[in-house]
């Protein structure tokens, strides 16, 4: 039997997956000396070159590819055993890792963990926040336990849990308050302003104008909602929002903010996790928690009327 360490299989996995000593060292919060020796060692034990050494990067050999995925199954098996251990239990406790879209997490987050601290203490819960492709992926790897997205997902290995749904609201200029609501075809001959590709979000609203079949005619991206909303306030074109994100995002801009006529733009919100997961169950417990931090929420929220000008 050859002798490597868990450590080394955590070391060798991080620099995997930031193909850099620097990044992986700090991410290990070890010194780039220890991980660099430790890699060595596995090298030696394992009886191959694992990387090639470049000056500002390192890439995986063919070996290191190879070795890279069983690490990987052996981490999320050490992770399951974990996680078999804490669903033994009667309560929710240790470390629970939880992925957000970007168009969810600066206004649901609070609240949930505000929740979630409070009803379960002993939860230590770590946040990451990201796009969905990222998310399904760390999820699929056991870097995650769970991830908050737009439904659906569409993966037979996850469970999917609906959370709530919500309309999309369009946000314009203020001098445009009280003109009337434009129709998914007129908003197609606007100036419409979206999150750049890879958000789902962005592929929600072009659904909702019809815009997937041919390009449209003048679109520009940002890389947020609040960057968006702010070009909107600079006359530059108009945009769609989650509703949930209304209150924080145009507070500071001069915007008016306006429903759609019926049926309105929306999203199914919803919580998906490994259907292998030993916590499904408490997952499960954590999703009507997360349900009850989006009604709070809700129920803070101010309703926009059909116009406002901020």
């Amino acid at each position: 039997m050859i002798h490597v360490t868990l450590k080394q299989l955590l070391y060798f996995d991080a620099l995997a997956g930031h193909c850099h000593f620097g990044r992986a060292a700090e991410a290990c919060a070890i010194s780039q000396p220890a991980l660099s020796m430790q890699i060595k060692e596995l090298e030696e034990t394992l009886g191959g070159v694992l990387l090639e050494r470049g000056a500002r990067q390192v890439r995986l050999t063919r070996f290191g590819e190879e070795v890279a995925g069983r690490v990987r199954d052996i981490l999320r098996s050490v992770d399951e055993l974990g996680d078999f251990a804490r669903a033994s239990r009667d309560r929710l406790a240790g470390r629970l890792r939880i992925g957000m879209i970007p168009t969810i997490a600066p206004y649901l987050l609070p609240t949930i963990i505000d929740n979630l601290t409070r009803m379960h203490p002993e939860l230590e819960i770590h946040v990451r926040e990201t796009m969905t492709p990222k998310l399904i992926q760390e999820l699929a790897e056991g870097r995650l336990d769970t991830a908050i997205v737009a439904l659906p997902v569409s993966e037979p290995s996850l469970a999917e849990a609906v959370l709530f749904s919500e309309n999309f609201l369009l946000v314009r200029p203020g001098e445009d308050a009280g003109t009337p609501v434009p129709s998914a075809e007129k908003l197609r001959e606007m100036r419409l302003l979206l999150l750049e590709e890879g958000h789902c979000f962005r592929d929600q609203a072009l659904s909702f104008c019809n815009m997937q079949s041919q390009p449209p005619r003048e679109v520009l991206d940002a890389s947020s909602l609040s960057t968006l909303v702010q070009m909107v306030g600079a006359g530059i074109g108009v945009t769609l929002i989650p509703e949930m994100a209304v209150a924080v995002e145009t507070r500071s801009a001069p915007v008016s903010v306006v429903r759609f006529k019926n049926p309105q733009p929306s999203r199914t919100i919803g919580m998906v996790w490994r259907k292998t997961s030993p916590l499904a169950r408490q997952l499960r417990q954590i999703s009507e928690v997360v349900c009850l931090s989006a009604d709070v929420l809700r129920k803070r929220r101010p309703r926009p009327s059909s116009s406002r000008k901020r």
